[in-house]
């Protein structure tokens, strides 16, 4: 009987009165692909923060290799096989690849007086490369890398100890284009046929048919059901009702009728920010939901970040309200009342040191300061207690730091930031990156919401996304706006418009 590359045996962990963990049973053979799915809070990342070292378990059986083990942090997993690559990888921008797949590991013998011998890590990168050929330039730096590269990069940083022999990647597909998905996944392969087992976390469920061999479904603290992909498909199950534990309604809130749209709030026209993007024009009106499809690079990241006065334009106009508007910093922007939802939440969307009642009030402080400028911390706090359950924060606790969450729960803490903003246009970037198909079914609902007092804008680089919530829809290709020759585009017009520049070909 071959025996598993992991196994645990009734595993369990506890935080203070909340039972993250109950007696999950798990196997992960050898070379194989297996997802973990579940809505945020379901205990996923608890077991694989158990398994990567940095939570010890309160109870249960590890085994690698059928050998028990038990780490009390990082290293330990590491000495045991097992290696993780978080969903935002932390490399050295100024390092090249090479460098940074052996940071901390240059020299056998390290020492003070030791230096680096660039020759020997490139003979080490090479030899790395032949073992798990991808096509990358390891000379190149980090900063001059694509998403996919890094990610590579990550990886290859991981598993540079022969001894690996667990991988457990986090959301590796987050920030990935299709094309970039495709090459991981050509990686991920190469790692299966060599013998490395990969445990894969994602909210996509339509990777998990693609890519993984199994798959076991978090609920509640409990590992519910561990099938195939082919097993769905015979038995024509939903993934997202395995995960939910309940039918699956619509994800998309309705759309809205003409005659309940409002006076028009923002006029954009003829917005240029140098190469990036050039004479984007459009209207929005309120309860009006605009979508923007593009693909990365296509220039909808830097158009969020004009009307924000996060970035210089170049010509055009802006008109909130009949009066026109020329925010040069965020400030003006939501002093104004425009709020932005950014794509990139750790970097510009959350102070992640501290907690989600500082993050959430930190877009209008005049609403959360008395008249002489004092926080009003007992009205903050309730009203960040409301605005994270009306978000469905998890756990609810809006006192602890926000950096002690899960990827999807800090989106939903920018969210309820913008509530708090009360602006008339709020500007949402890729805002369910990162959140599962429960919790993104709640937000989209948010939206419509905001939509009925305000002007609500979503870019998205999925185009199901862009068109699922939107009223009215336009893509940018290239930088250049393609717009329907009539209304409303179709979700295939809307396609082709974001990947080819023109709708012909749906």
């Amino acid at each position: 009987m071959t025996v598993p590359a992991l196994c645990a045996k009734a595993v369990s962990k506890r935080f203070g009165r909340i039972n993250a963990l109950d007696d999950v049973d798990f196997v992960l053979e050898k070379g194989e692909v297996h997802a973990l799915l579940g809505v945020n809070g379901a205990g996923k990342s608890t077991f694989i923060k158990i398994l990567s070292g940095v939570y010890v378990k309160d109870k249960g059986v590890i085994e690698v290799d059928g050998r028990e083990i038990d780490c009390h942090n990082p290293k330990d997993a590491i000495r045991c096989g097992i290696a993780t690559v978080q969903q935002h990888p932390e490399l050295v921008a100024d390092f090249t690849g090479y460098e940074n797949i052996f940071l901390g590991r240059e020299s056998a013998r390290a020492s003070f007086l030791s230096g680096i011998d660039r020759s020997v890590l490139k003979r080490r990168g090479d030899e790395l490369l032949s073992r798990f050929p991808v096509e990358i330039d390891l000379s190149r730096r980090i900063e001059d890398m694509s998403a996919v590269e890094r990610e590579i990069i990550a990886i290859l940083q991981a598993i540079a100890g022969d001894h690996i022999r667990i991988l457990i990647l986090d959301e590796p597909t987050s920030t990935l284009t299709e094309v970039e998905k495709e090459v991981l996944f050509r990686l991920m392969n190469t790692l299966r046929a060599s013998g490395i087992s990969i445990l894969y976390i994602t909210h996509r469920l339509e990777e998990v048919m693609e890519i993984a061999d199994r798959f076991s479904v978090f609920r509640g603290g409990r590992m519910i059901s561990t099938m195939t992909p082919q097993q769905v498909r015979d038995k024509n199950l939903s993934l997202a009702e395995l995960m939910l534990g309940e039918t699956l309604g619509a994800v998309f809130p309705e759309k809205a009728e003409p005659a309940q749209l409002g006076e028009l709030v923002l006029d954009v026209r003829n917005l240029r920010h140098q190469r990036l993007f050039s004479n984007v024009s459009f209207q929005l009106r309120r309860g009006e939901i605009l979508g923007v499809f593009g693909l990365v690079g296509s220039g909808i990241d830097e158009l969020s970040k004009v009307l924000y006065g996060a970035l210089a334009t170049d010509a055009g106009s802006v008109e909130l309200n009949g009066r026109e508007v020329s925010p040069k910093s965020p400030a003006e922007a939501l002093k104004a009342g425009i709020f932005l939802v950014p794509g990139d939440r750790r970097v510009e969307g959350l102070s992640l040191q501290q907690s989600s009642i500082f993050n959430i009030t930190l877009a209008n402080l005049g609403r959360a300061s008395s008249f002489a400028g004092f926080l009003k911390r007992s009205a903050n706090r309730r009203k960040s207690e409301e605005f994270a359950a009306r978000v469905t924060l998890s756990p609810a606790n809006v006192t602890m730091p926000v950096s002690g969450f899960s990827g999807g729960n800090q989106q939903k803490i920018v969210v309820a930031k913008g509530l708090f903003a009360d602006a008339d246009v709020y500007i949402f970037v890729e805002p369910t990156v990162g959140v599962d198909i429960g919790a993104r079914a709640k937000l989209y609902g948010l939206m419509r919401e905001l939509a009925k007092t305000s002007g609500v804008i979503v870019m998205s680089t999925d185009c199901d996304e862009a068109h699922g919530i939107s009223d009215r829809a336009f893509a940018l290709y290239k930088g250049r706006q393609v717009v329907p020759v009539d209304r409303v585009f179709t979700r295939n017009e809307l396609l082709m418009a974001g990947i080819m520049g023109d709708a012909t070909h749906a």
